[in-house]
């Protein structure tokens, strides 16, 4: 699990990469964000092989597992977890 440190007054872009999980033609059909409360989703994207999620706030002192789940061309499921830990800068 990636592991980054935010401060709760920034507003930064965290992306995964899937393009070597993915096989042989296969795209990224849905993504979908899993985002604790006490952090903001402020906007998502994704293309044929890649996710970004955007998030503000927080609160110092605070952990956030936050999980992208993404379904396959090819009927797939898998999700990728990483840990935004907020502490003041």
């Amino acid at each position: 699990m990636e592991d980054y440190i935010k401060d709760p007054d920034a507003v930064l872009d965290y992306t995964f990469d899937w393009s070597n999980w993915l096989t042989g033609g296969e795209t990224i059909a849905t993504s979908q964000w899993v985002v604790p409360s006490g952090i903001t989703k402020d906007s998502e994207a994704n293309d044929t092989t890649t996710t970004t999620i955007w998030l503000s706030s927080g609160v110092a002192g605070s952990d956030y597992e936050i999980t992208n789940r993404i379904t396959t061309s090819g009927g797939r499921t898998d999700d990728r977890t990483f840990k935004v830990r907020v502490r003041s800068r």
